[in-house]
């Protein structure tokens, strides 16, 4: 087993061949001594004054020394047109490249190697859905998107080219005819679409189940899915919820999966069909694997699917503090990309009142207006992704243009759509979807027919059979005006309005408040189920399955001030399980119960809890997994010999930390990868452990079960005696005979990888975009989550992409870092200076007031109206 480079599965459909001339011209220019000229032509003006057409008033725009924008503003729509305007100047590049994706429109700047992606962009239809959503807006939301769309075009008015961004100067020897359109606001909204589909739960694990039926017994599916260890790992809110709800409370949705129609009441969420283990028969396991694979070319702006895309966040009450005053906790793990993902940036209103309510500073998107995730005047949050199951795969029965539902045969609803291809002819495409939503198979050459061979049931015909998706982010939502609403929200029943609103993707909202108050909300549209749990494919000619409603805000997870005194969420169980079914797929809790433990092992020393208390909290590496293997190896290791007795003498009396310069964190990383490929190496290819908290508890439990047959011949002995022993040589070959010398940073590095140049294949222009690598400690399931794959080899795959603590006792002493810097711009000062503070676990401190704002500002530029 090598240390295979980590996978970028969000971009590596854009590891496109520019070719040999590129690379001639790139090292032409530089020779030419044009080459700095050409980078420092796109670096925005940052003091000063600029005249803009558009603004009604001036705004001025303060940086700190990390280039971080902090904006003043007279009105509401000049503070979100100036902030269209900076989020331009700084990332542009991004946004043009993200509007591409969630439009299927990436062949237009890439040609035809982008035609598949845009195809299942073009099917899921996000554009379109935006464009609904948009018209549904409320009149004040709409005229904060048209404000900063119009922010975004003043700055495009002034720029072109190169001048806006490096990049464009790279796709210009590709894709010369390339000029980009004017920013609209349904492109912003269409980022919600990407978000969604990135933090989808468990379509994975549905399609994982599914292929792991066609090769093993039900219970050995269910042991290798086991689920959440109720009583053993921390719920968020702490308890049962009240019982399920009746279909009187539920949102009722028609046999297609619309809203509208009435429905016969939703039957027990653990009901399952007596035909759904035909949808999982062997015959389906090339075609599945096909369609998993598929699904992860697709690009995932926020990460790859799987254990670790989570968060950390936590929320402690002021009686629990040194100041008397809460604090608030997060860290959300997404995947790594160059520039990050998220902008640093404070939106301020001069006067705040009715007609400009905002004072708010945090994490935004490019693209996006508003402030994600950060605190204002009076109130903060964070967020987790809760992972409700809100996305099923449905087999159809087709015959031409029509699909079969309870024995009658129904018209699909067929669509074309026209992909522009730069340098070739147009492709069009047929997009045909049931009432549930979109046959996803068919869609391009590597998807495959996923049903084609299905072994219906004894009474059903031979025919055509194919896959339909049905997905919560496929109907219009109100998430495009929940952000204002959280951003303007000033006590607690504020927030909970603005969570109503936040419908998709769902997530874990903590709060904490200027009065002391904490709590917690769950929100989103989560979907009510007429049989099965959600967790396989299920027949989809049969009414008696799909979507009976969506579950009432009011009977999701929450809590306010709870008698501990903290409120943890890191993926894990939002409730106890009497409640209604939100998944079957929750994070396991090992970060959870980590955090958990930290903040105990405080209190009960009788310490009040401070922001450096947090961040310390935020950077612990402790390994639970390994703590749950060391005594048996240490039991064993009297028995031991050779390589194996090594590594055992090795881990002996190792603290279980996997620090960046930890030897024994560095071979029980290669111990846990073997030991993983060694018991489950004969799984289906798309099946096999990426080694997270779900491996956890399959192979902790497997630990008490010394003669089970995962073990292999020998048993649970034989098998750990086995690991070590291949574990030493491999480690040796990696990092040199000297165990003293090895370090688990020099396996698990991170290279910070530009979304779209990054992975060209041509080295000089991912010398341009790229930075790194950098060595990291931490892992999966770990609450430092920089997380590695073992699929794949040890290289980070996931990390904190943010990392914050808020003070609600003096909000100008709260602390922040992103993972690169404010800059989108390639040899920008603030391109990627923060991402050596993140790497040694720093942070930087977070003006906030106006005070603290202009004590901090390096640069100042007023923006003017222009005439």
């Amino acid at each position: 087993m090598g240390t295979d480079a980590p996978r970028t599965r969000r971009h590596r459909g854009l590891s496109f061949l520019i070719g040999l001339l590129v690379t001639v011209l790139v090292l032409g220019v530089a020779g030419a001594g044009l080459g700095w000229w050409t980078v420092q032509r796109s670096f925005p003006t940052t003091s000063g004054r600029i005249d803009v057409p558009g603004l009604t008033t001036s705004v001025t725009v303060y940086r700190d020394d990390a280039g971080i924008p902090q904006l003043v503003a007279e009105t509401s729509r000049d503070l979100f047109f100036a902030q269209g305007y900076v989020h331009a100047q700084d990332r542009f590049w991004e946004m043009d490249f993200r509007r591409h994706v969630t439009a299927g429109r990436l062949a237009e700047m890439f040609g035809e190697s982008q035609v598949g992606t845009d195809s299942f962009i073009r099917t899921l239809d996000w554009r379109g859905i935006a464009e609904q959503e948009y018209a549904q807006l409320d009149e004040e939301s709409r005229a904060y998107y048209e404000a900063y769309a119009a922010g975004v075009n003043a700055y495009l008015g002034e720029r072109s080219g190169a001048d806006l961004s490096l990049e464009y100067a790279v796709l210009g020897l590709q894709n010369g005819a390339y000029s980009p359109e004017p920013w609209t606001p349904v492109d912003s909204i269409a980022w919600l679409k990407a978000m969604a589909w990135d933090l989808r739960s468990n379509l994975g694990d549905e399609i994982d189940r599914a292929l792991l039926a066609s090769a093993l017994p039900a219970e050995e599916v269910a042991r290798l899915h086991p689920d959440f260890p109720w009583g053993a790992m921390p719920t968020i809110v702490g308890g049962p919820l009240v019982a399920a709800p009746v279909a009187s409370s539920v949102t009722p949705l028609d046999d297609a999966g619309e809203p509208g129609a009435e429905n016969a009441a939703a039957t027990d969420a653990s009901t399952t069909s007596t035909i759904e283990a035909d949808a999982t028969a062997p015959e389906h396991l090339a075609a599945l694997a096909s369609l998993a694979q598929t699904i992860d070319g697709i690009p995932e702006l926020l990460g790859p699917e799987g254990g670790d895309l989570g968060s950390n966040s936590w929320v402690v009450s002021g009686a629990l503090t040194e100041s008397g005053k809460p604090l608030l906790a997060n860290d959300p793990h997404l995947g790594p990309a160059m520039p990050s993902i998220w902008t640093q940036m404070g939106l301020h209103c001069a006067v705040v009142n009715d007609a400009c309510p905002f004072d708010v500073a945090g994490y935004s998107f490019s693209g996006l207006p508003g402030i994600v995730i950060g605190h204002n005047e009076r109130i903060a949050w964070g967020f987790t992704n809760l992972g409700p199951d809100v996305a099923d795969l449905y087999l159809e029965r087709v015959d031409g243009d029509s699909y079969e539902l309870d024995g009658t045969m129904v018209p699909l609803t067929i669509r074309e759509e026209v992909i522009e291809v730069a340098g070739g002819d147009p492709v069009t495409i047929t997009v045909r979807s049931t009432g549930r939503g979109p046959i996803v198979t068919g869609i391009g050459s590597d998807f495959g027919a996923v049903a084609e061979s299905y072994p219906a049931a004894s009474d059903a015909p031979e025919g055509d059979y194919q896959v339909s998706l049905q997905w919560t982010a496929l109907t219009p939502g109100t998430t495009a005006q929940a952000i204002f609403a959280l951003d303007r929200a000033r006590d607690w029943e504020g927030f909970r309005h603005a969570a109503s609103l936040f419908d998709v993707p769902s997530q874990n909202l903590v709060y904490a408040d200027d009065t002391g108050m904490i709590g917690y909300q769950a929100p989103g549209k989560i979907p009510v189920r007429k049989s099965g749990d959600g967790t396989v494919p299920m027949p989809g000619w049969t009414s008696a399955n799909g979507w009976s409603g969506m579950l009432p805000f009011d009977q999701l997870p929450s809590v306010q001030n709870p008698p501990a005194g903290y409120i943890v969420t890191a993926n894990n169980a939002a409730a106890g399980p009497d409640g209604p079914l939100i998944t079957k797929d929750w994070d396991y809790g090992y970060r959870a119960a980590s955090i958990d433990k930290l903040i105990r092992e405080r209190l009960d020393a009788g310490e009040k809890l401070t922001a450096d208390d947090l961040l310390d909290i935020q950077l612990d590496t402790s390994d639970l997994n390994a703590q749950q293997f060391l005594p048996f190896i240490a039991e064993l290791s009297a028995s031991l010999d050779g390589d194996a007795a090594r590594g055992a003498a090795l881990l002996d009396g190792w603290n279980a930390k996997a620090d960046a310069d930890s030897a024994e964190a560095a071979y029980f990383a290669v111990f846990w990868r073997t030991l993983l490929g060694d018991m489950f190496g004969e799984l289906p290819e798309q099946t096999r452990p990426q080694g997270g908290d779900r491996w956890f508890d399959v192979v902790g439990t497997l630990l008490g079960e010394p003669e089970n047959d995962w073990w292999g011949d020998g048993g649970r002995d034989a098998a750990i005696s086995g690991a070590l022993d291949a574990a030493w040589a491999e480690a040796s070959e990696l990092m040199g005979d000297d165990d003293a010398a090895w370090r688990w940073g020099e396996l698990h590095t991170l290279t910070l990888t530009n979304q779209s140049f990054g992975e060209s294949g041509i080295g000089p222009i991912e010398w341009l975009f790229n930075r790194g690598p950098y060595e990291l400690g931490g892992g999966s399931a770990i609450v430092n989550a920089i997380g590695w794959d073992a699929s794949i080899g040890y290289g980070v795959d996931w990390v904190p992409s943010m990392r914050m603590v808020i003070d609600l006792d003096d909000l100008d002493e709260s602390r922040w870092i992103n993972l690169t810097g404010a800059s989108g711009h390639a040899f920008n000062p603030h391109y990627d200076d923060q991402a050596p503070l993140w790497q040694r676990g720093e942070t930087r401190p977070w003006p906030f007031t106006l005070d603290a704002v202009t004590e901090a500002a390096h640069d100042t530029l007023v923006l003017r109206p222009a005439g």
